[in-house]
């Protein structure tokens, strides 16, 4: 995966409190489809209009104007709420075979994917993985606004549910695993789905731009470190006497291995593992060289290796010779299929798993939006954050009801292998899904023999993919000096290693809201200078030789003001009357002589809160106490109404108020002030 792929390209950071605003409204004015589909109302791709009508058709039309009017603007509400119900009555076959094909390649990467991560990483059973891959996937395909996003069960969510999985386990150590397992699962399934419904349905979508792309490389690359070391446990075949020691982080567990893999390994385990390990990798190598030649590219390696060990090890009877198998696998959970996802097996978890719940739904929603966004700016339709949300919310609400379900969400790699083998719909969805179904109740009895150590060297190589964009954004943030990105990638993979995921995220998204509200805070401001023989007014630090007025400090206010930003316009521009526009340490000598005149030179501020106009009236009376000359210019009428009735006006005097710098600058000269 090259680096202008990464799923965090849209994440910036230096993005301000009003920007998130204007980018959460932005998001929405984009229609799911074309303009012209949206307008076409009922009609069939490829259908066409009459030019005209005669006077006898238009009279008996204008009957149904009304109704006709009506029920368009509905029709159009519908399909941009529930975009399935625009592109499954005018699908066209010509997309049916893109979408078949990529239906069953994700479905042929899934199956063992998912039964990887329900087992090795969730450590519940291989059905919590397949079902989240088939039951929530099948919800998004009908609120979803991406058409080749895939919803499945993710490797480090996964992660985060075996981790709360394995605490409970180890508190109620008498209790039954399996159902401490579907426990938590359901809890984690139902709080994750319904954080996320409500974050969509309060609007809140924009959320995907406040974190970092560091903090998100960083967690990322410790959630690679995490799950590797969790499963070199199972492929040196420690499990049991891991069960036995419980080392509980993951340094603890490095410190474990190190202290008995040459000892107490297991000799045909280790090299079963290994083994696959290799061979994945190399098939991986091998398929690069074959681009060209489609059905060697798109051959589902993982799936093979699946297959092929379990019928060598069905035929050596590596079961007897202490390798672990996966067994038998009971599909049904409990009396019923479906279940109420809040009842008295899963309440005793509900508190102590709300946190985990958030994490997943925030972490899932951020590689989500990111992988849809890029489809859709590859593919030409508009992703609308928001209504993403709601999708995922109710995919995983829905999942939910099946106990023991991993959440779901989206993946930036299928989502992209989904558009290269030709999926336009999220037709290829519902067809992964009904595959992962099926396999999840017909095939299952057909991996009884598999290694469990050959699934967690499929984690392991997923794994190893996540280091893939590590090196060249190091090299990057180096090259550009961006040490605060480099300490909070620092930062959290650090805590997220030496502590745990939970607290690493935690800490580390704080940070990354502190710094948002700091530079929310900070307003954007600039000394204006007059460029030499000219009536034009520059910023200092951008035309060096621009000339002061004596006595005078002219302001440009950048931005708007809100109760953010203004609380610390007092303190900036005392240091722009002590040193200027320039950078100076505080503890430096001021080079400036406190002004006689202070021009505000308003005309990018286009709101003002109720905060912000208290304040700026309390800054405006401090200096009209200390006898500095005040002016305003460029001021917006409708802000104009607001400092009247807050009585600025009344406090500098209607001659304190000037269309242009220019003519506030003349009449300070003229009266010498």
């Amino acid at each position: 995966m090259g680096p202008n792929d990464s799923p965090f390209n849209t994440i910036s950071t230096s993005t301000s409190i009003a920007s998130l605003r204007a980018f959460a409204r932005a998001q929405e004015r984009g229609p799911l489809l074309n303009q012209d589909d949206l307008e076409a109302g009922p009609a069939r791709y490829g259908t066409s209009t009459p030019s005209g009508v005669d006077a006898a058709s238009s009279v008996a039309l204008e009957g149904t104007k009304g109704a006709k009017v009506s029920s368009s603007k509905f029709g159009k509400r519908l399909r941009y709420y529930v975009p399935s119900t625009a592109w499954i009555p005018d699908y066209s076959l010509s997309l049916l075979g893109g979408d078949v094909l990529g239906g069953v390649s994700l479905a042929a990467m899934l199956i063992p994917q998912s039964v990887s991560y329900g087992t090795a990483l969730a450590k519940i059973g291989p059905t919590a993985g397949l079902f989240a891959a088939s039951i929530p996937p099948m919800v998004y395909s009908l609120l979803g606004t991406s058409r080749q996003l895939n919803v499945a069960p993710e490797a480090a969510l996964s992660l985060l549910v075996g981790q709360a999985v394995t605490e409970y386990r180890h508190m109620y150590p008498d209790a039954s695993p399996d159902k401490i397992g579907v426990g938590v699962a359901t809890a984690i399934g139902v709080q994750a789905g319904l954080f996320a419904f409500l974050l969509g349905f309060l609007r809140l979508g924009f959320l995907d731009v406040i974190l970092s792309r560091a903090l998100l490389r960083g967690f990322v690359s410790a959630v690679a470190v995490v799950i590797a070391v969790e499963q070199f446990v199972p492929m040196f075949g420690l499990v049991a006497l891991e069960d036995r020691l419980r080392p509980e982080t993951t340094l603890d567990k490095i410190v474990f291995l190190a202290e008995y893999v040459w000892t107490h390994s297991h000799r045909l385990t280790t090299m079963i593992s290994f083994g696959a390990l290799l061979v994945l990798i190399f098939l991986r190598f091998f398929k690069e060289f074959f681009k060209k030649t489609w059905w060697i590219y798109r051959l589902p390696e993982v799936l093979l290796v699946v297959v092929v060990s379990t019928w060598i090890s069905n035929e050596l009877d590596w079961g007897r010779q202490g390798v672990a198998i996966l067994g038998s696998v009971p599909i049904s959970i409990g009396k019923h299929f479906f279940k109420f996802p809040l009842s008295s097996e899963t309440y005793p978890f509900l508190r102590g798993t709300t946190s985990t719940a958030i994490l997943i739904a925030v972490i899932g929603f951020l590689d989500s939006i990111a992988s849809a966004k890029q489809n859709g700016d590859r593919f030409g339709h508009s992703i609308s954050p928001n209504r993403e949300l709601v999708a995922l919310g109710a995919a995983n609400l829905v999942g939910s009801f099946v106990p023991g379900t991993l959440p779901a969400f989206g993946s930036i790699v299928r989502s992209r292998i989904n558009g290269d083998i030709g999926a336009r719909t999220q037709l290829a969805s519902l067809i992964t899904a009904g595959l992962v179904l099926l396999a999840t109740f017909f095939l299952l009895p057909a991996l009884y023999f598999l290694p469990k150590c050959v699934l967690a060297s499929i984690i392991c190589l997923f794994a190893l993919t996540l280091f893939s964009e590590v090196p060249h954004d190091l090299v990057y943030y180096y090259k550009i000096g961006a040490w605060m990105d480099l300490a909070m990638m620092f930062i959290t993979f650090t805590l997220s290693v030496v502590w745990n995921v939970e607290i690493g995220i935690v800490v580390s998204l704080i940070i990354s809201l502190l710094l948002v509200v700091r530079r929310a805070s900070k307003t954007r401001m600039t000394v204006l200078g007059r460029v030499p023989g000219t009536d034009q007014w520059r910023p200092v630090t951008d035309v060096p030789d621009a000339e002061d007025v004596p006595g005078t400090l002219i302001v440009r206010i950048r931005e708007s003001l809100d109760f953010a930003n203004s609380s610390l316009l007092k303190g900036r521009l005392r240091r722009f009357e002590l040193y200027g526009a320039h950078h100076a340490h505080p503890s430096e000598e001021p080079n400036r002589l406190p002004p006689a005149v202070l021009v505000f030179h308003m005309a990018d501020v286009d709101t003002c809160d109720a905060s912000a106009v208290q304040t700026f009236h309390e800054l405006l009376a401090s200096y009209k106490s200390r006898g500095v000359h005040l002016y305003i210019t460029h001021l917006r009428s409708g802000i104009r109404v607001v400092f009247e009735k807050a009585g600025i006006v009344r406090l500098l005097g209607p001659d304190a108020f000037y269309d242009t710098l220019s003519e506030a600058i003349a009449h300070i000269e003229t009266r010498g002030d």
